[in-house]
C-alpha cells in the first residue's frame, strides 16, 4: 500500500482509536487499586453499566472473551454442557475456553440465518438420564448481534421465547453481548429491555464505542461476586484500571447513539457493492454495522479481492474463499466510505 494513500479500516470495529475527548477522559481520571476495589473510576463504571442493563451489579474485566468465559465457569460446574449456535463467537473464537477453563461441552445447534430459536433450544436440552451417560444441560448462550451470520440482531420477541424455554428446564440464560449496544440502537430499544431475560450480559467496550480496552460482565450481585473469583483465577485483575475505564465512561455518554450512523454507512456499502457486477450481498442481514459480501462473480477469491482493496488503501477481512466482511465503525466518515467503494468499483464493478 502506497504510505500517502488514505488508510480506510474496514476490517474490524476492534481497530477504532480512543478520540480526543477519549483520550482527556483517560488523562484526567482518578485512579486506585482495582483488586482492592477502591479505584473510584472502576466502581463508577461498573455502577452505571449495572444501571443501564438494569441489573444488579457489573465487572470490569479485560476482554469480552475474558467476560464470556468467566460468565460460563460461573454458571457451570465440570462435565455440564452448554447450549450454543453452531457458529457462535464462545465455541469458533475463544480458543477452546469452555472446555480447558470450565470443563464444560457444547451442544453446537445450527441457526436460522445464525439465530436460534425456542424450538431448537428445547430440541437441544439433554432429557432426565438416571444413568449418567450424557452431560447435563446448564447453560444457553446467544449472541447479539450474530457475527458470524452477519451482524443481525436478535429481536426481543425471539429472545423471550427462548428465555421461556430456558426456564421451564432451569437453565441459565447468557448474552455474549460483544455488540449489544449496536443490537439495541438497530432494535431502538433500551439496553435494560435487551437485557432483562438474561442471568448475565456480557458487553465489549472496545469494538463500536471506539474504547482501547475493556469489557463488562454484568447480572445480579450474587452472580458477580461469584464472578469476582473467576475473574482472579483467569488472570484478569488489574490495578489502576480507572484510566481504562474513564475510556468506557466516556464511551456510555458519548458513543452509543452514534451507532446509527455506522449502521446506515454499512448498508450504503452493502447496496452499493451488491449492485456490482462483480459481488453480491444478502441485503436483508446487514442489520448493524457490518456486511459479508460474495465476490465469488467476480472469478477471484475474497483473498485477493483484499489484496487489491489494500493495494488501494482499504482493509478487509477475507472469511471465506467467497466472501469477505467489512465492518464500520467510529473512525470511519463518508469520504472513507467515497474512497472504499471506488476500490470495489475497481475490483469487481
Amino acid at each position: 500500500m502506497n504510505p500517502t494513500m488514505p488508510r480506510v479500516d474496514l476490517r474490524s470495529d476492534t481497530v477504532t482509536r480512543p478520540t480526543d475527548a477519549m483520550r482527556h477522559a483517560i488523562a484526567n481520571a482518578p485512579v486506585g487499586d482495582d483488586v482492592y476495589g477502591d479505584d473510584p473510576t472502576v466502581n463508577a463504571l461498573q455502577e452505571r453499566a449495572a444501571a443501564l442493563f438494569g441489573k444488579e451489579a457489573a465487572l470490569f474485566v479485560p476482554s469480552g472473551t475474558m467476560a464470556n468465559q468467566i460468565a460460563i465457569r460461573t454458571h457451570t460446574q465440570p462435565g455440564d454442557e452448554i447450549v450454543v449456535e453452531s457458529s457462535a463467537h464462545i465455541f469458533l473464537y475463544e480458543g477452546g475456553g469452555f472446555a480447558a477453563l470450565s470443563g464444560v461441552s457444547a451442544r453446537c445447534v445450527p441457526g436460522e440465518g445464525g439465530l436460534l430459536n425456542a424450538q431448537k433450544v428445547r430440541e437441544a436440552i439433554r432429557p432426565p438420564d438416571p444413568t449418567s451417560h450424557y452431560p447435563q444441560t446448564r447453560l444457553v448462550c446467544l449472541e447479539n448481534t450474530a457475527n458470524r451470520a452477519g451482524g443481525v440482531v436478535y429481536d426481543l420477541d425471539r429472545t423471550a421465547a427462548i428465555a421461556a424455554v430456558a426456564k421451564e428446564h432451569g437453565l441459565a440464560l447468557h448474552l455474549d453481548g460483544a455488540r449489544v449496544f449496536n443490537a439495541a440502537v438497530a432494535m431502538k430499544a433500551s439496553l435494560a429491555d435487551v437485557a432483562e431475560p438474561f442471568d448475565s450480559i456480557s458487553c465489549c467496550l472496545s469494538k463500536g464505542l471506539g474504547c482501547p480496552v475493556g469489557s463488562l460482565l454484568v447480572g445480579s450481585r450474587a452472580f458477580i461476586n461469584r464472578a469476582h473469583r473467576f475473574r482472579k483465577m483467569f488472570g484478569g485483575g488489574m490495578r489502576q484500571a480507572g484510566l481504562l475505564a474513564a475510556a468506557g465512561i466516556h464511551a456510555l455518554e458519548h458513543h452509543i447513539e452514534r451507532l446509527a450512523d455506522d449502521h446506515a454507512r454499512a448498508k450504503h456499502m452493502a447496496a452499493q457493492v451488491g449492485a456490482m457486477s462483480g459481488a453480491s450481498v444478502q441485503l436483508d442481514t446487514v442489520q448493524t454495522n457490518m456486511a459479508y459480501i460474495d465476490v465469488s462473480p467476480s472469478g477471484h477469491t475474497a483473498a485477493e479481492v483484499c489484496q487489491g482493496l489494500a493495494e488501494r488503501g482499504v482493509l478487509a477481512n477475507a472469511v471465506s474463499t467467497s466472501h469477505l466482511r467489512i465492518v464500520t465503525h467510529i473512525d470511519v466518515d463518508d469520504a472513507d466510505v467515497g474512497v472504499a467503494l471506488a476500490a470495489f468499483a475497481e475490483l469487481v464493478g
